[in-house]
């Protein structure tokens, strides 16, 4: 809309420059006079009438031919027009039109308007993608809707035991209500360790395609940005989006990249993988309970996780 708004000022300005240009053409079948050879002809009184509309002097002839001339200004034509018998008329300046007007007093203003609103629509995710400027604290988990994972245990071979351990979590996710009645505590999360392509990742596929639930899917480094406060808003946000979903899985792979050990690094307390790690530890298990909501983790690094990461009741 506003794009259109900008489009038809600028038509309008380019058709009334057009049409300035392109005025009465008989102005343009006036011969033109130089100033002294006009100013000669008013004194030997050749000149029987003039139009003056500020420095255009327009008029006729004795002998009938029109002319026009520019006129510098000079204090003393009207003087020497009115001494040698010249009907004088003026043309009053041209007012400029309601439109025109308009344009020039609001045009402006209205550009200004279209510009801030347009960079404001991408600051707000208006972007290709609907990634703008202002959506960098938005989690940038992918969800997986439960008909959109086909993979079961079926097609996860070598791992019996991981299975095993997992069931109770599936039959959890399958019928929260029973567990919930009989009083029973599912883990806030299960941790997967495991040297690269043992199938961690494919496991918690698997998961989220037994239960049939929504599996959102992170990787680690996804939370860690230069500005601090960016991952913390980012694990807030990927909370709030699974408890609209609940119950569900959220799977984080490379949990080292944000799960390190606290106090090893630089920056102290306001290092941005800290604040990201508090915030996950906290949304895991809070005040703020997150029920139905199960955090599986994936790592080949066990040994440089936080150890209030791998207490009991979180994974």
């Amino acid at each position: 809309m506003i794009k259109n708004i900008v489009l038809w000022i600028v038509i309008a300005v380019v058709l009334m420059s057009l049409f300035n240009n392109f005025g009465p053409q008989s102005d343009r079948a006036d011969s033109s006079l130089s100033y002294s050879q006009f100013i000669e002809a008013v004194k030997t009184g050749q000149v029987q009438q003039v139009v003056i509309d500020e420095h255009i002097v327009k008029g006729k002839m004795q002998s009938g031919q029109v002319f026009k001339t520019y006129a510098p200004s000079d204090p003393h034509l009207v003087d020497d027009l009115l001494a040698n018998g010249v009907e004088i008329k003026a043309v009053p300046p041209e007012q400029p039109s309601m439109l025109m007007q308009l344009l020039v007093s609001f045009g402006p203003m209205l550009l200004l308007v279209a510009v801030w609103v347009f960079f404001m629509r991408q600051m707000q995710g208006g972007g290709a993608g609907g990634r703008g400027a202002m959506s960098f604290g938005k989690s940038k988990a992918r969800m997986l809707e439960e008909d959109q994972i086909k993979v079961t245990f079926a097609d996860v071979a070598g791992c019996d035991e991981a299975k095993e351990e997992v069931a109770e979590m599936v039959d959890f996710l399958k019928d929260p209500a029973k567990y919930q009645r009989l009083g029973g505590k599912i883990p806030r999360g299960a941790l997967m360790i495991g040297p690269p392509g043992t199938g961690k990742t494919l496991l918690a596929r698997a998961i989220a395609g037994e239960a049939k639930v929504p599996f959102f899917t992170i990787s680690g480094s996804d939370f860690v940005e230069m500005f601090v406060g960016v991952g913390a808003s980012r694990v807030r946000d990927m909370f709030d989006q699974a408890k609209k979903h609940a119950p569900c899985i959220i799977f984080i792979d490379e949990i080292d990249a944000v799960g390190r050990q606290r106090g090893a690094g630089l920056g102290g307390g306001n290092d941005e993988r800290e604040q990201t790690l508090n915030q996950l530890l906290v949304e895991m298990d809070g005040f703020e309970g997150n029920e139905g909501i199960i955090v599986i983790a994936a790592t080949n690094r066990p040994d440089v996780l936080d150890k209030a990461l791998l207490r009991p009741g979180r994974f």
